[in-house]
C-alpha cells in the first residue's frame, strides 16, 4: 500500500479493547472487531478457512484448511518466518471459528453478514493490530466482492499515510500511545 492506494481506507471504527487479561495474558488485551459485510456467512466462511483465500487478504499463511476442530496446522505471520503450530478448536460453520488467540464470529444479517473478531494482541502494539485488521478486513471485502487488491500485510502498509492515520485514530480511541516502531510480537499483525 502506497500514497498512491488504489482505494481510500475508512476511518477507524468498530473496536474496542478489553484489558482484563488473565494472570497467564496479562500483557494481552483482547481487540474486539466488528463489521458488516455484504457476502453470506457461508462466503465470509469460505474466506476464514480456506487456505488459498487466506493468502489473498490474511496476515499469515496455514498449510492447511481451518476447517475442523483438532486440526493443526503451521500459521507463519507476515514478517516472521517461524511457524507455530496452531489448533483449530472451536469451528461451527459458518458461525464460530477458533485458533490460537483469534476467533471469529459470524452472524447472518439479511444478506450479508456481521463478523467479530476477537484477537488477543501484546497490549504495545493493539493499535497496529486493530490497524492491520481494519485493513485486511477492507481487503477481505473487496476480495469476496469481486474486486480484489491484494494482501497488504507485513512492512508494507506502514510506509502508507493511511496506516499512520488509522493507528492514531484507534490510539485515540483505544486512549492508548501507539507504538513508535514497527511490532516484533509474532501475532500482532
Amino acid at each position: 500500500m502506497t500514497e498512491g492506494d488504489q482505494y481510500t481506507l475508512s476511518p477507524a471504527y468498530g473496536a474496542q479493547v478489553k484489558k482484563d487479561g488473565l494472570e497467564k495474558d496479562k500483557d494481552k488485551w483482547t481487540l474486539v472487531l466488528v463489521r458488516e459485510l455484504r457476502h453470506s456467512p457461508e462466503k465470509v466462511w469460505q474466506a476464514l478457512t480456506e487456505t488459498a483465500q487466506l493468502r489473498e487478504w490474511a496476515p499469515f499463511v496455514v498449510d492447511g484448511n481451518l476447517d475442523r476442530v483438532g486440526k493443526t496446522v503451521k500459521l507463519t505471520w507476515v514478517g516472521n518466518p517461524t511457524p507455530i503450530d496452531t489448533t483449530v478448536t472451536q469451528s461451527d460453520a459458518p458461525r464460530v471459528l477458533e485458533f490460537g488467540d483469534i476467533q471469529w464470529e459470524l452472524e447472518a444479517l439479511g444478506s450479508g453478514t456481521r463478523l467479530t473478531l476477537w484477537h488477543k494482541i501484546d497490549r504495545r502494539f493493539i493499535t497496529w493490530g486493530a490497524a492491520g485488521w481494519h485493513i485486511g478486513i477492507e481487503v477481505l471485502d473487496r476480495l469476496l466482492s469481486g474486486t480484489p487488491t491484494g494482501r497488504i500485510v507485513g512492512a508494507d502498509p506502514i510506509k502508507s499515510e493511511s496506516w499512520k492515520r488509522l493507528v492514531g485514530e484507534y490510539a485515540k480511541q483505544f486512549g492508548v500511545e501507539p507504538p513508535g516502531r514497527k511490532p516484533d510480537a509474532p501475532n500482532c499483525y
